[in-house]
């Protein structure tokens, strides 16, 4: 697995800053929590824990409310709050569980990799944890849920062909099949977007230039015309995941 630091925020009763390595490339999160539950039930309830998956309210993206009674209004509100920050930040995923916690990911569009700032990110959980709070003492939703907001980061999962075109510049870890049966297997590679095929729904890639693409008795040399001139076809249907790739 790929490693970054990323800072964090916990704000309890005395808030403090650390440093922490984690599986979110350039990610940054603030926290709130209110439940007394231990450390090891908070993490089974962090979405990291499952394979993601487009729209699973993690790394894929989309709502996962999970049959709470409160989520619809839990949700409304997150818009709410939205609505004091810039055009450019949206939600990316959303995601109750029945235990009352609630993870948030905001996506900033403006940003390479989608990552608001770390005061942004505070800022937003400060105002969405003080209008739950209010929420909570109208008991419209339960008054101790727990809030994590953060970014995606870059192990986002890429939606064919949606996300790509924004992305385009950027390598991008490719799972995918070539053949027509879909239990084949499973092929992988890091790649940059050379074109997409509206009408045909095809996507054309092309090697990165990156450490895992080149000969490693290269000495630093570029890559061969052979190697310019790869192209993989691949329509949509055929792509597994896509991750945006990072090298260190």
């Amino acid at each position: 697995s790929r490693f970054a630091v990323a800072s964090s925020l916990r704000l309890e009763p005395i808030s403090s800053f650390s440093s922490s390595f984690t599986h979110r490339l350039l990610s940054s999160t603030a926290s709130t929590h209110t439940k007394h539950e231990n450390h090891q039930e908070e993490e089974e309830e962090d979405p990291l824990f499952f394979q993601p998956k487009i729209g699973d309210g993690g790394d894929g993206g989309g709502v996962v409310l999970q049959g709470v009674p409160w989520g619809e209004s839990a949700l409304s509100i997150a818009h709410d709050v939205l609505k004091l920050f810039s055009d450019d930040i949206i939600i990316f995923a959303f995601k109750a569980t029945p235990r009352g916690y609630i993870y948030v990911r905001l996506d900033k569009l403006s940003n390479e990799y989608g990552c608001p700032s770390m005061e942004e990110l505070e800022s937003y959980s400060q105002e969405y944890k003080k209008r739950l709070d209010e929420a909570g003492e109208r008991r419209e939703i339960p008054d101790d849920l727990a809030l994590e907001v953060s970014s995606p980061g870059a192990e986002r999962i890429l939606k064919v062909p949606d996300d790509l075109d924004r992305f385009k510049d950027m390598a991008m870890r490719v799972c995918y099949i070539e053949d027509g049966e879909s239990n084949c297997a499973e092929k992988s590679g890091v790649f940059i977007l050379d074109s997409i095929e509206t009408e045909q729904e095809n996507c054309i890639w092309k090697l990165a230039d990156v450490k895992e693409n080149r000969d490693p008795n290269s000495k630093g040399r570029p890559f061969s015309r052979k190697q310019r001139d790869w192209r993989l076809k691949l329509p949509f249907g055929k792509h597994r995941m896509i991750m945006l790739h990072l090298e260190y």
